[in-house]
């Protein structure tokens, strides 16, 4: 049961750096491009720093849960 909630996450850490990664734009206005930059954050900055913040999370957990899951440490 375990197994499956954590393969659940980590299914939705990897959508989710990949969406992640197609927001951010290499000039800094990847989310100006949608269209919504202005309702959603005060400046380009601020938007690229929260992408980044929470691009950095859904990695590191992917990480952490491709070790944990792949070792089989939970299987009994």
């Amino acid at each position: 049961m375990i197994v499956q909630v954590l393969q659940g996450i980590w299914a939705f850490c990897g959508v989710g750096m990949t969406i992640l990664v197609l927001l951010h734009s290499p000039k800094g206005d990847g989310l100006g491009a949608i269209g919504g930059q202005a309702q959603l954050f005060t400046s380009t900055k601020s938007a690229e720093t929260t992408l980044n913040r929470i691009t950095w999370t859904l990695t590191i957990l992917f990480m952490a849960l491709t070790v944990i899951l792949s070792a089989g440490w939970l299987d009994s």
